[in-house]
């Protein structure tokens, strides 16, 4: 896979504190190679990746990741080869329980809020890691949580994690 001249893309904006992330689902063949041609394009521009997850048949992968920037990698992939649409998803702390997941889950479930699929996000702050949700409904999913006592996860929040994983 070819790029064009890369030398003109734009830097980015500094992120803003939105309640949800924004998810990339980038396209490519299934091919050797190709995901670690993605990856590199996106080193190249110091974009930091939070969380990726690969999904792949015979012929076509689909790569969703989360990247610390999301304006500077929405710039990035517009000027790339590569096909990717975008989705919010729900960035949530774990809490400090003994089944955090199950406490995060059963929020979601009183409120009727269907989890299409969820995810790790390489991020800790104070000792506490996070997940990535898509939900059925994002705003109710996000009032959901928030009521019962959940911090969300912002992209400002992705910029001021624990330096250390």
């Amino acid at each position: 896979m070819e790029f064009e001249d890369q030398s003109s893309y734009p830097t980015g904006e500094p992120g803003k504190e939105w309640p949800c992330l924004r998810q990339f689902c980038v396209f490519m063949e299934n091919r050797v190679g190709y995901l670690h041609q993605l990856l590199k394009l996106l080193e190249k521009f110091d974009l930091r990746i939070i969380a990726l997850s690969t999904v792949d048949s015979v012929d076509v992968a689909m790569s969703r990741i989360v990247l610390d920037n999301y304006e500077h990698a929405r710039e990035i992939f517009e000027l790339s080869n590569y096909t990717f649409f975008e989705k919010d998803l729900i960035g949530v702390e774990l809490p400090d329980d003994t089944q955090p997941f199950m406490r995060i889950c059963l929020s979601l479930l009183q409120a009727e809020v269907n989890i299409d699929y969820t995810y790790p996000l390489l991020y800790r702050r104070h000792g506490r890691g996070a997940i990535a949700l898509c939900v059925d409904d994002i705003d109710l999913g996000i009032r959901t949580l928030t009521e019962q006592g959940h911090r969300i996860i912002t992209e400002k929040d992705l910029k001021d994690d624990d330096e250390y994983i």
